[in-house]
């Protein structure tokens, strides 16, 4: 012990806390909302060519949307700035395990295997994931699509669901909206799987040329994204999204993207739902 003690005297006060370094490695290490305070933003994950999630401006060429603004939204909540950063489908969920983003708002549909790669937040939509066929097609049902050809964006839910419940069906994939839909009108792909809010202005806009088939492939709870291992940024974007849906402002929103005096008018029907509700189901 006396000898420990000589020791520790010739480390001096420095060397005493390297040699203690090791007890409290964790201790010293900021979390993610940390950061995001100190450095004064939220580096948000938002799509580029899914209107009216995350697209350009006509005008300014700035991706806007729906996704964009709740990403705002969230950051103004936590009282940073928010910036965006385009990403593409499947580029969505590396990005945030390696750290690129802070979090994802990009059409990011619940499902369990996505679950143990990234943390959910609560669910603010719900919607069902569709398919979209030439109207001359004869196709009607989801059935129908049985042992045809699929186009959807790479590592989406539209593509999960198809393969889950179309097995005999040929998936094409794509890394984004646009080519996926390319593929359906240029007739390389019977159906295109698509979420309703993605995919309803390419049928209405097409002067029927495109219709829905019957029914739905799923129903997406869509989430934000948080990277695993951080829950004090988890619990801090919930309690943002809690005090936005209690204010009326992601009502504002969806009206704003998806209301009635848009080209989409589509209805907000499920409000902000705890991820855990799907669990069972994803």
């Amino acid at each position: 012990m006396k000898k420990i003690s000589q020791h520790l005297k010739q480390l001096g006060m420095g060397g005493l806390l390297l040699a203690c370094a090791w007890i409290v490695p964790a201790a010293a290490h900021a979390d993610r909302l940390e950061e995001i305070q100190a450095r004064g933003s939220l580096i948000c994950a938002t799509l580029a060519s899914n209107e009216p999630l995350g697209f350009p401006d006509p005008q300014t060429g700035q991706i806007v949307g729906f996704d964009v603004d709740m990403c705002s939204a969230i950051a103004a909540k936590l009282g940073v700035k928010m910036r965006q950063r385009s990403l593409t489908v499947e580029a969505r969920l590396p990005a945030l395990m390696q750290g690129e983003v802070d979090i994802v708002s990009a059409a990011l549909g619940y499902t369990r295997e996505r679950a143990r790669q990234i943390d959910f937040t609560a669910s603010h939509y719900q919607n069902p994931i569709k398919l979209i066929v030439q109207s001359d097609s004869g196709l009607n049902l989801v059935s129908d699509l049985e042992g045809k050809r699929i186009s959807a964006n790479r590592g989406s839910t539209p593509e999960q669901a198809a393969r889950r419940v179309l097995r005999r069906a040929t998936l094409l994939t794509f890394p984004d909206t646009p080519q996926s839909f390319l593929a359906l009108a240029q007739k390389q792909a019977d159906a295109l799987a698509i979420s309703m809010p993605s995919g309803i202005r390419f049928v209405n806009e097409s002067g029927g040329r495109y219709r829905f088939v019957e029914g739905a492939l799923a129903w997406e709870p869509t989430a934000l994204g948080v990277k695993k291992g951080e829950p004090r940024l988890l619990d801090a974007v919930n309690k943002a999204l809690v005090a936005l849906e209690k204010d009326g402002q992601i009502d504002a929103l969806w009206i704003k993207w998806f209301g009635p005096k848009t080209k989409f008018n589509i209805p907000r029907d499920k409000k902000l739902t705890p991820i855990s509700a799907f669990r069972q189901a994803g």
